[in-house]
């Protein structure tokens, strides 16, 4: 049936064509599929307080049931005069079968209903034939889902009028109690779907609520971060502008200075608000602004160098466009390094080498060790570990430790898949010469 032909069909028809589709999915795909029976949970409610050794064996349980099931219904098959042997066992064997292999037991249990009401002496539904429809019925309805119950009922009593002609004189009692059994049996998996369904919405709302939580918890360290960074780097900027105006006929570098000092403030204040922004909210959308690549290298380098640290840079291998992501791991990974140079090495010089090598970029920033007057000043560590998971979000390489002379030494290669390079490459600096760059914590420090 088409598409077409179901949108033009009416409600009924599209209500007939639909449980004939459930008839097929349940009880006629995948007739023979293996499906074993599973044991007991042993963390379930009551199984879980009984003594180990009892609990290995309690879990088997249901399997327990089915057999000793199929083992009454064979003694039932032997109270038959004649064929007492083909009477108990033909029909104890689709009760088995509900273990392995549910949907063929029902089917079987058809067959050996035929089987049974040929050769045994009490017409369609003999004890065995009875006692085996029934305990199939229960059984593969528990392993499967109220529909899939609610069409064998159907079938086995479109079955048994089939076979006694329209009537349901013997049909009747099998019918009816296998009703009550089946609605039992319904009731329990509704009531069980209901309780998973709910626990379910319970997980949910756990979750949510932590996320909530979280999120509160990150508001209230974004608003105290603002309070007290912002309100002293505001300070700073001001304090640094007005200087110049307090001392009379200031020096040129002096006035430089100052002029550093309010832009690193400034910069410092935006980059703030901007981090803030997104601890403050998950859909904050951040500004279009480029993020920094390695072209902006020389800048930062320039600014380092005007505050009194030592810098040079070295670049080999033909300098060309890398992955955003890559530019911008490197990027950060020199401006962490010149940062912890300056807090934990004052006074040293800094070294950073730029590879462009065929499989990607490496990197390596090394400083000297502390120098002059300047004490070094402590960090929480943070910096280093920021670097690695830079670096391995890129599934780079990493090493951090001391020098000989008592400096230390960042190496760091990205790797960019050959697929990823760009053909095209950016004319920014050259290998030759360039003297600027970069130092990273003397004491692994951020």
């Amino acid at each position: 049936m088409t598409e077409t032909q179901t949108k033009t069909s009416s409600p009924e028809f599209r209500a007939a064509a639909g449980a004939i589709d459930g008839l097929r999915d349940d009880l006629l795909r995948h007739v023979f599929a293996y499906r074993p029976l599973p044991p007991l949970s042993p963390d379930g409610r009551v199984v879980r307080r009984l003594p180990e050794g009892l609990r290995k064996a309690v879990v088997w349980t249901p399997h327990a049931l089915v057999l000793f099931a199929a083992f009454l219904v064979m003694m039932a098959g032997f109270s038959e005069w004649e064929y007492r042997f083909l009477m108990g066992v033909v029909p104890a064997i689709p009760v088995a079968m509900t273990l392995i292999r549910p949907v063929a037991a029902f089917w079987a249990s058809m067959v050996a209903t035929v089987f049974c009401g040929i050769l045994g002496s009490d017409g369609l539904w003999g004890p065995s034939a009875f006692m085996a429809q029934v305990v199939v019925l229960v059984v593969v309805a528990a392993r499967t889902r109220p529909r899939a119950a609610a069409w064998m009922w159907l079938l086995t009593l479109f079955f048994g009028m089939l076979l006694e002609g329209g009537e349901l004189s013997m049909t009747a009692p099998v019918v009816t109690l296998s009703a009550f059994a089946l609605l039992v049996v319904a009731v329990v998996q509704i009531r069980r779907d209901a309780e998973r369904e709910v626990t379910v919405q319970r997980t949910v709302t756990a979750v949510e609520r932590d996320r909530r939580t979280l999120l509160e918890e990150r508001t209230t360290i974004a608003r105290e971060l603002h309070d007290v960074v912002a309100h002293h780097m505001s300070v700073v900027a001001i304090q640094a502008e007005a200087a110049p105006y307090r001392v009379e006929n200031p020096p040129p570098e002096l006035e430089q200075a100052f002029v550093t000092i309010r832009e690193n403030a400034v910069a410092a204040l935006t980059e703030l608000r901007r981090v803030l922004g997104v601890v403050r909210a998950e859909d904050y959308e951040a500004p279009d602004a480029p993020q920094p690549t390695l072209a902006a290298l020389d800048g930062l380098l320039d600014n380092v160098r005007e505050t009194g640290l030592e810098t040079e840079k070295v670049i080999t291998g033909a300098v060309r466009e890398l992955p955003q992501g890559v530019e911008l791991s490197a990027y950060r990974i020199v401006q962490e390094a010149l940062s912890n140079s300056l807090r934990h090495a004052p006074g040293a010089s800094a070294r950073v080498e730029l590879g462009y090598v065929l499989g990607g970029l490496g990197l390596r920033v090394v400083n000297g060790p502390a120098r002059g007057l300047v004490k070094p000043s402590p960090g929480a560590g943070h910096g280093i570990t920021g670097m690695r998971e830079r670096v391995a979000m890129l599934n780079g390489e990493m090493t951090a430790g001391t020098t000989a002379d008592g400096g230390y030494e960042v190496a760091v290669f990205l790797p960019v898949p050959l697929s990823e390079q760009p053909e095209r490459p950016e004319s920014r600096d050259t290998a030759e010469g360039n003297a600027d760059t970069v130092v990273i914590d003397r004491d692994g420090r951020a």
